[in-house]
């Protein structure tokens, strides 16, 4: 009896000082939250950071998107990033009035204007206030007269919307505490991680040229995001089942492995659209947004890989000399992270699953199907009819 009391007093007293030191934890983060800006400190012209990004982003298209993607590096694709002020334009010149917003074609903006006290690369850049906050280029593709361009928040507003975004979602008293910091840098990285993700928007763009009818019903189809069943229970356990066979096909060593789950996964992807009454014309939502956006992403991480395994490439001097730029060596462990959260992403509500589960078909497809690039541009060829092109079934 003695013995057990005094289990229970250490226990007790462990307790105590683990609670004490939650609390503090928790005191520490809300108090550090107080400090994470809420507005863009520098919003008239781009800051000395955000330029290095740009400047990295235009040499990776012209030194290693070739590399990466069949006839992506022949094309050089401008760049507009905006703040909650400014719209800015990179590599046009004597740009047409405004951005079309892609494919509808509506016309947002209105005239660019020279910044005349600063440079980027010893070149002119334009911009133009933003009077509308829900008429931005969004992050996507847009055109500016006849010329495709990319379209992404700077880097440093990035990062106060995502903080503004997600203390409006969480309930008081965690809204407080949770610790933003730390799981801003979970997902969108470091200055690497931000580069890749102009890429794949610069990659939408690419689809838009390469295959702009394509291009444009991958797109429009979005609107049918409100008549999918995300919270069906049948429909939500396939989309698990799949993810896990596409995994288990990834990380598979053999060939006769790597062809069982990927035929396992093709009929496991049929079963749920018929068990969770999927309709023809949501299954070509499935199919047409995991080729759009699952393909950007693939591109996005394999930017990433092939820029760290590149004994050739050499990342643009500005760049260099950002602290928080680790010349792609982290690229690896990203990509496991993303590898990671293809589960996570398949069993919620929303489009993710299609990012993460079109990557990782893409990724397959590299294995087996040999320049499969050259095919996935034609009409009515999606990801997994190459797939199942290329495998034995079984």
């Amino acid at each position: 009896m003695k013995t057990l009391k005094k289990i229970l007093r250490i226990l007790g007293k462990g307790l105590k000082w683990f609670f004490i030191f939650l609390i503090g934890l928790l005191l520490i983060s809300g108090l550090y939250n107080l400090t994470l800006p809420d507005s863009s400190l520098v919003t008239k012209k781009l800051t000395t950071s955000q330029k290095a990004y740009l400047a990295e982003y235009m040499h990776l298209q012209n030194q290693l998107t070739k590399d990466v993607w069949p006839g992506f590096g022949d094309v050089q694709i401008p760049v507009i990033v905006y703040n909650e002020e400014y719209a800015f334009l990179i590599g046009l010149e004597e740009p047409e009035a405004g951005w079309h917003k892609m494919p509808s074609m509506e016309h947002r903006g209105g005239p660019w204007e020279k910044v005349s006290n600063d440079r980027f690369l010893d070149m002119y850049y334009y911009r133009q206030p933003l009077p509308d906050k829900n008429k931005t280029p969004e992050n996507f593709t847009a055109k500016v007269g006849d010329k495709w361009v990319s379209t992404m928040q700077t880097r440093e507003y990035a990062e106060v919307a995502f903080y503004s975004g997600f203390r409006n979602k969480l309930p008081p008293v965690i809204n407080w505490v949770f610790p933003y910091k730390i799981f801003w840098n979970l997902i969108m990285g470091n200055a690497d991680t931000y580069v890749s993700g102009l890429i794949h928007e610069a990659f939408h763009a690419y689809q838009g040229i390469s295959t702009y009818d394509k291009f444009k019903q991958a797109e429009s189809i979005a609107r049918l995001s409100s008549e999918y069943p995300w919270e069906s229970p049948k429909n939500k356990m396939g989309w698990s089942q799949e993810a896990d066979l596409l995994l288990l096909a990834y990380n598979s060593e053999s060939y006769a492995s790597l062809n069982q789950y990927i035929s396992k996964f093709l009929k496991h992807r049929e079963q749920r659209r018929v068990s969770a009454n999927i309709s023809p014309q949501l299954i070509e939502y499935e199919r047409k947004r995991e080729w759009l956006e699952g393909l950007a992403k693939y591109v996005e991480l394999k930017t990433g890989i092939i820029a760290s395994e590149s004994t050739q490439y050499e990342s643009f001097p500005q760049i260099k000399e950002l602290s928080d730029f680790k010349h792609y060596q982290n690229s690896t462990n990203y990509l496991k992270q993303q590898i990671d959260e293809v589960s996570r992403a398949a069993s919620r509500s929303g489009e993710s699953r299609f990012y993460y589960l079109g990557m990782l078909q893409a990724m397959l497809l590299d294995r087996i199907a040999p320049e499969w690039e050259k095919k996935i541009f034609k009409e009515n060829i999606y990801l997994e009819d190459l797939l199942k092109a290329n495998v034995t079934p079984g």
